[in-house]
């Protein structure tokens, strides 16, 4: 996607704690699609997505002044955005859906739908992972963060990025057992 701005993250906020409007306007721009795809992704629903992402990205313009630069601008948006997951994720957990079980057998044929079966069940799967296991395994499999920058975003050390997915990765393999039972 093109730059409207030439300004650098890192600029542009600087304008905006300067009281330019559009600074802002255009941090969202950049880093807005892959913040709602975080989201999404751990949340695995549209309105608590937006409602949290809405709420991250007012959080990070109103508390902006308080960037330290020990990352990027960047790195932390997406530490805001996690951050709320984790809240959204918490608050759900002492108020469980009605009906929310176990993870569906849902059959995968050869059919076109084949693909979407199986992503279905790969996100009903991820929602069983706890939340410190869910979260590395959407930024680095299934967003494709580097480990090093997920890292940074969960302010962990790489090697509990490194631990967490792969206890995460363990967990859907057990999980989703089925579809290769499935598949041959």
């Amino acid at each position: 996607m093109p730059l409207l701005d030439a300004r650098s993250d890192l600029q542009l906020l600087e304008a905006h704690r300067s009281g330019e409007r559009r600074a802002f306007d255009e941090l969202v721009r950049r880093h807005g699609d892959r913040l709602w795809a975080v989201a999404l992704r751990v949340l695995r629903d549209p309105e608590d997505a937006a409602d949290v992402l809405q709420d991250a990205l007012e959080s990070a313009y109103r508390r902006a002044a308080g960037f330290r630069g020990e990352a990027s601008v960047s790195t932390w948006l997406h530490r805001i955005v996690v951050n709320k997951c984790v809240d959204r994720i918490r608050y759900d957990r002492a108020r469980p859906p009605s009906g929310y079980g176990h993870p569906h057998r849902v059959p995968v044929g050869r059919d076109p739908a084949e693909g979407a079966t199986t992503r279905l069940a790969v996100l009903d799967a991820l929602a069983h992972l706890p939340a410190d296991q869910r979260i590395p395994v959407v930024l680095v499999d299934v967003m494709g963060y580097p480990v090093a920058e997920a890292a940074a975003i969960l302010q962990v050390p790489v090697g509990t990025v490194k631990s967490r997915c792969a206890r995460g990765r363990v967990r859907l393999a057990g999980l989703l057992g089925h579809l290769r039972e499935e598949g041959a």
